[in-house]
């Protein structure tokens, strides 16, 4: 319980770390302000109905690529194995995959 805990504090400083340095790559003149400043702009420019629009359309982008994804995966799971092409030698024998391995490097 205390690792999970501990793990969990560590992904969120540096979700936090790289997501400010996200902000900061992509306006750098936010960097002089204030915290009070910062949280004003944040407000002002993102915190509003038009940004809450954009991540609803983002989250429902993301969910939609997680439904399909899952649904590929499921189907993959589910194809019977392709058989693998057996390799002739110049002397007319076969190679197993042992020596393909080791024929690949």
């Amino acid at each position: 319980m205390q690792k999970q805990k501990q793990q969990e504090r560590k992904d969120r400083t540096r979700r936090l770390c790289q997501r400010m340095g996200l902000i900061e790559s992509v306006l750098p003149d936010t960097i002089p302000l204030t915290d009070e400043q910062f949280k004003t702009f944040l407000e002002r420019a993102v915190a509003n109905q038009y940004g809450r629009d954009i991540l609803a359309k983002i989250i429902a982008q993301s969910n939609a690529q997680a439904t399909q994804q899952g649904a590929a995966t499921t189907a993959q799971n589910n194809q019977p194995n392709a058989a693998k092409p057996v390799e002739t030698k110049q002397d007319g024998t076969t190679t197993g995959m042992r020596d393909r391995a080791m024929a690949q490097g």
